[in-house]
């Protein structure tokens, strides 16, 4: 692999950071990610049952808000319940959506630079092409006095290796970087609609509390 990188020159480096940073990123939302923490299927329900004739203490409030991200959001119905029980429809919504789009812009943290990445690597390994191209053209370029035939070899297959090590490897590195980034961009969307569906349905169970 280091005579891979040496071959390369040093066009490779900056694409090495890119497959640190991304490998790092891929880590960090498949943790972050996890169905238990954004949205556990059985949440809204327990949720439901809890308040079933009235609105919960504040202890199980922060406990709900503490549980998850479709946590947070329905906990911040019960708040605006418990600070203004006349709170109307149109108010609960707009406390719930904006609960919501805090925890939808957590959700998207790192995606776009996963997508960067993904888009700049391949223009990486074009800059590493691009260079090796220079090398193997100053290579064939006659020095004064000479003929075309004391072209050096050994430049020339530098020039090659350093164009072609740099090509791959920049879709070594943007092809995982992009698929991971779809797959978890559409991971969030589903959680997001997963969310206002139950957003949705709980506020019309807090028009029921607030009209009792």
């Amino acid at each position: 692999m280091l005579s891979i990188i040496q071959a390369a020159g040093w066009p490779i480096w900056p694409l090495i950071a890119c497959s640190v940073v991304a490998l790092a990123l891929i880590i960090e939302r498949f943790v972050s990610l996890k169905t238990a923490r954004i949205a556990p299927p059985k949440l809204l329900d327990e949720a439901l049952a809890v308040s079933r004739n009235s609105v919960p203490s504040a202890d199980v409030v922060n406990q709900l808000e503490q549980n998850s991200a479709l946590g947070e959001v329905l906990a911040s119905g019960f708040r605006a319940l418990i600070a203004n029980p006349r709170c109307s429809e149109g108010d609960l919504r707009a406390i719930m959506e904006a609960s919501g789009r805090t925890v939808a812009h957590r959700l998207e943290r790192y995606l776009a630079a996963l997508a960067t990445i993904a888009s700049a690597a391949p223009l990486l390994g074009l800059l590493g092409t691009v260079i090796g191209m220079i090398e193997i053209f100053g290579a064939q370029a006659p020095a004064a006095g000479a003929t075309m035939g004391g072209a050096n070899p050994v430049q020339l297959a530098h020039g090659i290796s350093v164009a072609l090590y740099n090509t791959a490897f920049g879709l070594i590195v943007a092809i995982p970087a992009l698929i991971f980034w779809r797959y978890f961009r559409a991971r969030v969307d589903g959680y997001l609609l997963t969310m206002e569906l139950a957003s949705e349905r709980f506020v019309r169970h807090l028009e029921t509390l607030r009209n009792r």
